[in-house]
């Protein structure tokens, strides 16, 4: 009895319940209300996950740019920020009912068709990743690459930004420089000065070298000291014109070219206070006289005179 009782009460309940979400009378069905309600979650989801993404790049990041580098900090960011939205983006569209097999066979024919037309630029991506993992050169660097020398002012994933010593900018892409010799200029804190001296053959060896090896001595307390490094003074070749020496001197990178000028200058001063010349590349030629009387006097060739024709009277051409 109270069974039945109770079936009868709840009744109107279930059909009003029914009435309101699938009924004819009512345009809203229960299954559309409950894909808004999803769509509204993952709405939500992508806007909470974009700012996790941002912290986690910049938490990650930061750490790597203070102690490590710069550009390899930034490319970790922009990975860590790039992998999160994608996961979250995958989640939520598996999680709304979206077929991702048809989804990844399109993407997978359009990355392919994309990669035959950017070649030249997946190049040049993959080799900004290489140079960022491996790191040949960092910002700040002296580089000679591709045949240009300049600081490093960026290293992105593209492209190289230079800074060459007069002031232009350069902007090489990176598969033109891993396919090249990379010259780090700046990588050592020491390099050795080298300048080539030629002198007079009637110049005096030791006296020579006793005046460049004071013109060394002038820049003793700027001068790399210690194993391999210090001062030396080299007999390098007998050249066509002049004895040539090797005036070598070690340095901090630093100031390599104003100490590389200052010594080409007193090397100058030393041997032109000593009188020791040097001299201009010269060539002897040597001139032999031909005697007249042994020239070979050429045969004229005889020409014989014309003849004259005459005409008789009766009428006939002579030769004669």
């Amino acid at each position: 009895m109270l069974l039945a009782q109770s079936e009868t009460v709840g009744t109107p309940i279930d059909e009003w319940m029914e009435n309101l979400w699938s009924g004819s009378s009512h345009w809203i069905s229960s299954g559309m209300i409950t894909n808004i309600v999803y769509a509204a979650m993952g709405l939500v989801a992508i806007f909470c996950g974009y700012f996790i993404a941002r912290y986690l790049s910049r938490v990650i990041s930061n750490p790597i740019c203070r102690r490590v580098d710069e550009t390899l900090g930034r490319f970790v960011g922009n990975a860590i920020f790039y992998s999160v939205m994608l996961g979250l983006l995958t989640m939520v569209a598996s999680t709304l009912g979206v077929e991702l097999g048809g989804l990844t066979a399109v993407l997978a024919a359009t990355g392919f068709a994309i990669g035959l037309a950017f070649q030249g630029t997946l190049s040049n991506f993959a080799s900004g990743v290489l140079m960022i993992v491996f790191r040949p050169f960092k910002v700040g660097d002296v580089v000679n690459i591709a045949g240009v020398m300049g600081k490093v002012n960026e290293i992105d994933l593209f492209t190289t930004t230079l800074d060459t010593p007069d002031n232009r900018r350069l902007i090489i892409p990176n598969s033109s420089i891993s396919g090249s010799t990379i010259e780090n200029i700046s990588f050592h804190p020491h390099r050795r000065i080298e300048v080539l001296v030629g002198v007079d053959y009637k110049s005096d060896i030791d006296a020579t070298r006793q005046t460049l090896q004071e013109a060394l001595d002038r820049f003793a307390s700027e001068t790399i000291h210690g194993d391999g490094r210090g001062t030396a003074v080299v007999l390098a070749n007998l050249g066509d014109s002049a004895v040539q020496w090797k005036v070598r001197m070690w340095v901090p990178s630093s100031d390599f070219w104003r100490l590389q000028e200052s010594l080409t200058s007193e090397i100058k001063r030393r041997l032109d206070r000593s009188g020791i010349g040097i001299p201009f590349p010269q060539m002897d030629v040597h001139l032999h006289r031909i005697d007249s009387s042994d020239e070979e006097v050429p045969t004229r060739p005889r020409i014989r005179p014309a003849r004259r024709a005459s005409t008789s009277t009766d009428g006939m051409t002579y030769v004669g």
